[in-house]
């Protein structure tokens, strides 16, 4: 008996399995998309936390109570949801990497010009259109690169493009931690806003550099179908629109009631001192950066259901822990930081994939543009919500109405089908 066992062809290479096969995978160009899709959304999230940082001196400045400070955030992500939308649609016809332009420009100019603002008002007005821009990055940057990601490596692929929000995220942090510590705080509101202008170099990488998948672009110059929001609605797709609009709700209420007010927590409640806020947030930081990516992963291993419901779970809990911490017991606060910061993010890695696998090419951006931005919207009352209540409340109480909005994300995906694996068409 012939113990001869059968060889490879010359022509077959294993399997990459290595740490980074996912980005292998994309090749040159999609490696370029990933870098200008990442670069973008770090800067996305640098201009939103200028205001959360600096929320404590605006409100001194201008005289604000906690509502009309709340409503700063709450106009901004509701005109996000504007953005979003119309970002969507230029993507599905002018192509994804001309509307990611357009959408880094226009957050860039308002964030600026919010340095600018003479008072409450002008400044709303600036910040609400800046959202604009806002709320259109990530949505198209997603979907370029997800339409060069392979379906085994979506997951963690996407997971990483989430990872430049915490990347963003700690840059604001230690710009306003040095800022802060050497003009006084009337200057310094104003000094943080003015870097903001930090995105226009990235526009001209990714005018240079980044191209649309070829597939996509083909799809767009042969099919007569165009992104509308009709379209979305149309009875094949109306379900899926409904409750993904639905799960994008309760994940970002959950998450902008955190990322607006635990800054003020930290400082009123905790008195906590400008340094000292910048320490407790490297702890809530790292542990997003580590769930970004640890949730990249999990979505292709278990499925995007499973991981958006195990997270969502985990961070109502968390945040019931980090709002009922003892005065006093600083210590097991900053302990906390970063299992919170993990499991507030590691649920939006599988968003990226999750609702590019749940429209066709045609209308891609369209519908994840929309119910992206459109949950985003509806769940940034909940901030306003917490600023209201936190006068009676206090901060630490008011943030649990967070833990409500995962409840809801939990109860949309019933309502929606698992993608894993599934082929982009």
């Amino acid at each position: 008996m012939s113990t001869t066992q059968a060889q490879p062809k010359h022509d077959e290479l294993p399997e990459d399995t290595g740490a980074l096969a996912w980005l292998r995978a994309l090749g040159p160009r999609g490696r370029r998309a990933f870098g200008g899709a990442f670069g973008g959304y770090a800067l996305d999230s640098y201009d939103y936390f200028t205001l959360p940082l600096s929320m404590v001196a605006i409100s001194a400045y201008f005289s604000l109570d906690n509502g009309q400070t709340g409503l700063l955030t709450t106009v901004t992500l509701v005109v996000s949801a504007i953005g979003g939308a119309l970002a969507g649609i230029l993507a599905d016809r002018i192509g994804r990497v001309k509307a990611l332009m357009i959408t880094v420009i226009t957050y860039a100019v308002f964030t600026v010009l919010c340095g600018f603002a003479p008072n409450y008002e002008t400044l709303l007005v600036f910040r609400a259109l800046q959202g604009l821009g806002f709320g259109g990055e990530w949505a198209v940057g997603a979907i370029l690169v997800a339409e060069y990601a392979t379906a085994k490596h979506r997951g963690r692929t996407l997971g990483a493009v989430q990872s430049a929000w915490a990347a963003g995220w700690a840059l604001a942090v230690v710009v306003y931690t040095l800022v802060f510590q050497f003009l006084d705080a009337d200057t310094a509101w104003r000094v943080m806003f003015w870097t903001g202008a930090l995105p226009a170099l990235l526009v001209v990488y990714v005018r240079r550099n980044v191209s649309d998948a070829p597939a996509a672009a083909e799809q767009r110059r042969t099919s007569a179908e165009r992104g509308s929001f009709t379209t979305i609605f149309k009875k094949d797709l109306l379900r899926t629109t409904l409750f993904a609009t639905l799960l994008s709700t309760g994940v970002q209420g959950g998450y902008y009631t955190l990322a607006t007010w635990v800054p003020t927590y930290l400082k009123t409640e905790r008195e906590l001192t400008v340094v000292g806020t910048g320490g407790y947030l490297t702890f809530l930081i790292s542990g997003a950066f580590v769930g970004y990516l640890t949730g990249g992963y999990l979505t292709d291993k278990i499925g995007r259901k499973k991981n958006i419901a195990l997270f969502a779970v985990l961070s109502g809990t968390g945040i019931l822990a980090y709002t009922n911490i003892p005065a006093g017991a600083n210590g097991l606060l900053l302990v906390l930081g970063f299992p919170l910061g993990f499991c507030m993010s590691a649920i939006f890695s599988g968003f990226g994939s999750f609702l590019s696998e749940l429209y066709p090419t045609a209308v891609r951006g369209t519908g994840q543009g929309f119910t992206y931005n459109s949950g985003r919207a509806v769940g940034a009352f909940l901030p306003t919500l917490v600023g209201f209540l936190s006068d009676s409340w206090g901060v630490g109480g008011a943030l649990v109405l967070g833990a409500l909005g995962y409840g809801l994300a939990v109860l949309a995906l019933l309502g929606l089908p698992e993608t894993r694996d599934r082929e982009l068409l």
